[in-house]
């Protein structure tokens, strides 16, 4: 089974905030028109106050715009690697749509926003460097 797409999980994201939003102006109004906490909690009954509950609305929705506007935003710099990759077996080089081969770092690099930083595994630097292995304790015997 394939993966969900970029595009399909932004516009899911976004189908979200939206169901939420119009939720609690919904909320609102039933909450006007009903008087919930009468009903709940035996508060004092209050009048229906429309313009208060049209205010509300209507801030609740520009700022549900906003917050829409920047999560769409944030989503469309979002880069994701999917699929499969080619790797080379020996040098560990991947091989890109057009089959030319790149150096993994070059490859993830320019396909998102992560940095390398290269070191040495303990396997390795026994295998390369027998006698000198940095992650023994400086107290333990050799």
């Amino acid at each position: 089974m394939e993966a969900p797409g970029k595009y399909f999980v932004s516009k899911r994201i976004i189908t979200y905030e939206i169901l939420a939003i119009t939720m609690i102006i919904l909320l609102i109004w039933i909450d006007e028109v009903l008087d919930i906490p009468y009903f709940l909690f035996g508060a004092e009954a209050t009048l229906v106050n429309w313009r208060e509950s049209l205010f509300e609305s209507i801030s609740i929705a520009i700022l549900g715009g906003i917050i829409i506007k920047y999560t769409s935003r944030i989503l469309k710099r979002m880069k994701y690697l999917e699929g499969f990759l080619s790797i080379c077996a020996s040098c560990k080089k991947i091989r890109d749509e057009e089959g030319s081969w790149h150096q993994i770092e070059s490859y993830i690099g320019e396909r998102s926003e992560a940095k390398f930083s290269h070191g040495i595994c303990p396997e390795c630097a026994e295998k390369l460097y027998p006698g000198f292995n940095p992650y023994k304790k400086k107290d333990s015997p050799q």
